[in-house]
């Protein structure tokens, strides 16, 4: 009983690894490409990685506005590139990721793990790094009830990320117990 509950205990741990990175897929291509990156999608403004778009009372319309003025309003263009750049690597890493946890899947190598959870606190960092960036930059013109599915969407994927990190540690602690004579340099038994 006790290796087949050891056995299910594994698998699960790695189904629950595969759902996590699907959900994180799904939320991250809603936020910047359903969505289009954007934060604030309101009537009177839309507030993206790719908008700044605010109201104008005389052409009563959306005036989106460009790189030049955006410096006059104290908004640094590198800023909001950087931040554009770092939620964007942190999607191209989603999009890969499922296809390295199948192949760590078939290998059953707590290395491969390893490098999992070195994966997972990257995109943590840098997709945190993005968009606390673009939102230190344009918080002057977004309040926090403006926020819609966007920015939803991506603090979403910061929780998945968190149970992904959280589910890779508890399959490490996993493994060290149910194969505490393996050498964490070779694989095969450490020899007594």
């Amino acid at each position: 009983m006790g290796l087949l509950q050891q056995r299910c205990t594994g698998h699960l741990l790695c189904a629950l690894t595969l759902l996590e990175a699907a959900g994180n897929l799904a939320l991250m291509l809603y936020a910047l490409l359903w969505e289009a990156g954007n934060l604030v999608n309101l009537p009177d403004k839309r507030i993206g990685f790719y908008n700044f778009c605010l109201w104008n009372e005389t052409a009563r319309e959306l005036q989106c506005l460009e790189y030049k003025h955006l410096q006059v309003m104290g908004i640094s263009p590198p800023g909001v590139v950087l931040s554009r750049v770092c939620v964007y690597t942190c999607l191209v890493f989603s999009i890969f990721y499922p296809i390295f946890v199948a192949h760590v899947m078939c290998a059953v190598k707590r290395e491969g793990w390893k490098a999992i959870l070195i994966i997972l606190i990257i995109k943590m960092i840098i997709l945190s790094g993005g968009l606390g960036t673009f939102l230190f930059q344009t918080s002057h013109w977004i309040h926090p009830s403006d926020f819609t599915g966007g920015f939803l969407a991506l603090v979403g994927t910061q929780a998945l990320l968190l149970f992904q990190i959280l589910t890779a540690t508890m399959y490490l602690s996993w493994a060290k117990y149910t194969h505490p004579c393996q050498s964490p340099f070779t694989e095969g038994p450490i020899e007594i």
